[in-house]
């Protein structure tokens, strides 16, 4: 097996490890593993994204946000670069969700463009998740987050355009979101 689709494997095997407690806020609870593992396959699958550190970052980019992981741990197992880019992506949780979600909008372009790709992966695969399998949130709470999301992606733009694509087309579904509360 080549050298770069192993660590791929063993960042996925990681990321299963660390969250493998938790669950997602759909009404079927599926596993939270579930969502590193979608931002992974849109960015190698329907981006043609091969860059290992952006495929494992992607793999590994809520670990420290929502588990008991640090950044050491992921620079020891994975590299420098593969834990820079993730840190960038990761949010200060001592921070107010509103201020966390501000420096989002704010940060966006001036990431990497690793961490851009890992970032519009994630509001990619958030909004596919708010349409298709909603959270039980009112229906102005998920028109909020869309929108958030599009302020955020509107600093990512010329990182990918396909990728880009598939997010505005979700984005269009925005009349879809109906209360499931």
């Amino acid at each position: 097996m080549h050298h770069d689709q192993a660590l791929v494997l063993r960042a996925a095997a990681f990321a299963a490890q660390r969250h493998r407690r938790q669950r997602r806020l759909d009404p079927e609870r599926s596993p939270y593993i579930n969502h590193p593992l979608a931002l992974a396959d849109t960015l190698a699958n329907l981006g043609g994204v091969a860059d290992p550190v952006v495929l494992c970052a992607a793999l590994l980019h809520d670990t420290v946000e929502d588990t008991a992981t640090t950044f050491e741990e992921l620079e020891l197992a994975f590299g420098a670069r593969i834990a820079a880019v993730v840190r960038e992506v990761t949010d200060d949780k001592a921070l107010p969700k509103a201020e966390r979600k501000r420096l989002q909008v704010e940060h966006a372009p001036h990431i990497s463009r690793e961490a851009q790709l890992v970032k519009l992966a994630d509001k990619i695969s958030n909004l596919g998740d708010l349409l298709d399998a909603p959270p039980p949130w009112p229906q102005q709470r998920k028109r909020d987050y869309f929108d958030w999301t599009a302020q955020v992606v509107a600093g990512l733009r010329g990182v990918h355009p396909a990728l880009e694509a598939r997010f505005d087309a979700l984005y269009a579904r925005i009349d879809e979101l109906t209360d499931s509360a």
